[in-house]
């Protein structure tokens, strides 16, 4: 099989073609697992803070992408929930040790021994890829494969994060960032919170202008105060700086949800100051956002496909994989970026 392998880390500005696409034997699925044909996977910025090294890849080479559409080809011994030929999504959670008070709890996402598609575990970045068939998700059949893919993570992180956001419908909510994750929350809010007004913050005039077009309330850039305090923030951008304005625009009692894996660290960091009475005090809240746990793929997938949020896709050749990566890392968003790796709907 053709795959697109992560050498070594490095930085993408200095070295804008990070991946080699390299023939590899095809996988074969172990006891449990499916072989997936893959047609799509999406591009996620948290590839961008494997490839830097912020959280790095399990060995070298390596097959990043966690955002995957394909075609189950093969079923390994005792994988009995799949046949040949049904499609099938995979996520970021390729597996938890299941017994653990985490898993549990139905926190799997916080599991010890938590491991990621694309990081621990081959990635969708290639022809074919297994994963434990407990681990795959029936895909609705309101989606193309290109529809579908960032609503396996994108979707999915930011249903967990507005779950985790504990709003209330007429509350206000503030979205920091506009990218894959954002413009779906934006999407979501607006059918479970139809009487809330939603306020983004995203730094060039094309996002603001595409979170208008899709139902916000008001948009300006991250440094500008909200038309009035939020009772919650979801922040997806990887800078620490958007983090403190937002704390800003939270009203007493207000919650900022942190959905990032990891964040960027620059000079400019290091002039970031917390005011005690500005930002944090009157029991504001900070969260952060962990992983994903199985259930909260499944129950976005549904979501998704009764509402229905659409998301909107850029779409590229799978050997243009650099050159999305690139543009991700440089801020040219709109929407989620995927790769087409083969044929599918």
């Amino acid at each position: 099989m053709k795959a697109a392998v992560l050498e070594s880390i490095t930085n993408i500005r200095e070295h804008p073609r990070p991946l080699s696409f390299v023939d590899l034997p095809d996988p074969e699925p172990f006891e449990g697992q499916i072989l997936v044909r893959v047609s799509t996977c999406g591009v996620c910025h948290t590839e961008l803070d494997e490839i830097e090294g912020r959280t790095p890849p399990s060995s070298f080479p390596f097959i990043l992408g966690h955002q995957i559409v394909g075609i189950v080809e093969k079923c390994g011994p005792r994988a009995l929930k799949f046949s040949a030929g049904q499609r099938v999504g995979i996520g970021w959670i390729g597996s938890a040790c299941g017994t653990c008070n985490y898993c549990r709890g139905g926190m799997e996402n916080l599991c010890p021994d938590f491991r990621a598609t694309g990081r621990d575990i081959p990635g969708g970045y290639a022809q074919y890829t297994t994963v434990l068939e407990d681990f795959a998700f029936p895909v609705p059949d309101a989606f193309s494969d290109a529809q579908a893919a960032p609503l396996l993570c994108a979707g999915a992180i930011g249903w967990r994060s507005l779950r985790l956001a504990g709003l209330a419908d007429g509350e206000p909510l503030g979205l920091t960032g506009f990218g894959a994750s954002a413009h779906l929350v934006l999407q979501l809010a607006r059918y479970l919170y139809p009487r809330s007004k939603i306020c983004v913050f995203a730094r060039s005039e094309r996002e603001r202008n595409f979170a208008l077009s899709l139902g916000a309330g008001w948009a300006g850039e991250p440094a500008e105060k909200s038309p009035e305090k939020l009772a919650a923030v979801i922040d997806t951008t990887p800078a620490w700086k958007p983090v403190v304005e937002a704390l800003a625009n939270l009203a007493p009692g207000g919650r900022l949800v942190i959905n990032a894996i990891r964040k960027e660290a620059s000079d400019r960091d290091q002039l970031l100051r917390l005011e005690y009475p500005l930002h944090l005090w009157q029991e504001k809240e900070i969260k952060s956002v962990a992983n994903v746990a199985r259930r909260d793929i499944a129950e976005f997938l549904d979501l998704a496909a009764k509402i229905p949020i659409l998301p909107d896709v850029e779409e590229y050749a799978f050997f243009d994989a650099n050159r999305a990566l690139a543009e991700l890392k440089a801020g040219q968003i709109r929407g989620a970026k995927v790769l087409k790796i083969g044929n599918g709907r």
